[in-house]
């Protein structure tokens, strides 16, 4: 049960569903506005890398005018992966979860979108969409020398957000920091942390698109998820980059993954969206474990 603290700090936004509509959903062409991707070879040599080893990277689409003080940093889902074997499938993913070898141009629309009438808050914003290589939800600090297999998501967040505040984001006015699916999760994992790179004159928030996974008993009555969660927090060495007001108290401490035993410890604003007929959220915790 949440308790009433939480309620102070959280606010729930059902009327911007639509305009916090994931990217990717089916969209006018016209609308889109294909934007290239940004690698950060620098960061490699500060253990900044994907699960290949190959360099973290982002997409940006440069704000003007009103917006040009004003940034929405979007991170990307893409699941877990808490097994080697798992791991190493993402590193050949052809969508690029494992190594920006792979990924491509990004079209960018809904929230990212530069049309005004489809996106009349954000469109002339910062727009920048943070690819998600790591497999651990930019959560992970380990390394696997057998099978070559970097676990550095938490690393890769610093590197990003350190390249943006180099391109103008360290003068931001505003800032909202999200993400979708395992992306929501990290953006309510990094929340706090984001909020530490950016003065005390930015206006931050957070937002968490479908990402409020639950720890709850499938149907079998055993808590599967809570294992899945474990296993990938072994396997990245995420614990010490968990919220440590909630490592601190909470065992295992891998439960520090799940939402509702973090978000009671968040300071920065932060809004959830979830539908109560997310497919994932039904069959995951509650079908499959």
């Amino acid at each position: 049960m949440v308790g009433a603290r939480m309620y102070g700090r959280l606010y729930t936004i059902v009327p911007i569903l639509i305009l916090l509509t994931p990217v990717g959903l089916a969209v006018d062409i016209t609308h889109f506005k294909t934007v290239a991707l940004t690698l950060i070879p620098s960061a490699v040599k500060n253990g900044a890398v994907c699960l290949d080893g190959s360099p973290p990277a982002y997409h940006i689409d440069r704000g003007v005018g009103d917006g040009a003080n004003n940034w929405l940093v979007f991170l990307e889902g893409g699941g877990w992966c808490d097994t080697t074997e798992n791991c190493l499938d993402r590193t050949k993913d052809k969508e690029g979860l494992g190594s920006s070898k792979i990924m491509q141009a990004k079209n960018f629309t809904g929230i990212l979108g530069h049309d005004q009438k489809l996106n009349p808050d954000f469109y002339i914003w910062n727009r920048v969409f943070v690819r998600y290589c790591d497999g651990a939800s930019f959560t992970g600090n380990s390394f696997d020398p057998v099978n070559k297999l970097y676990y550095k998501g938490a690393n890769v967040f610093n590197a990003i957000v350190e390249d943006l505040l180099g391109k103008g984001m360290r003068n931001a006015t505003n800032a909202l920091f999200m993400g979708c699916s395992a992306g929501g999760l990290a953006a309510i994992l990094n929340c706090d942390r984001f909020r530490s790179f950016l003065t005390e004159h930015t206006n931050v928030k957070c937002a968490s698109d479908a990402g409020y996974f639950l720890h709850t008993k499938d149907i079998f009555g055993e808590y599967h998820y809570a294992n899945f969660y474990n296993r990938i927090v072994n396997l990245h060495g995420s614990i010490k980059n968990l919220p440590k007001a909630c490592t601190s108290t909470m065992r295992p401490r891998s439960l520090c993954l799940f939402p509702q035993n973090i978000v009671p410890h968040i300071e920065t604003p932060l809004f959830l969206i979830n539908s109560a007929y997310d497919g994932n959220q039904v069959q995951l915790p509650l079908i499959n474990g």
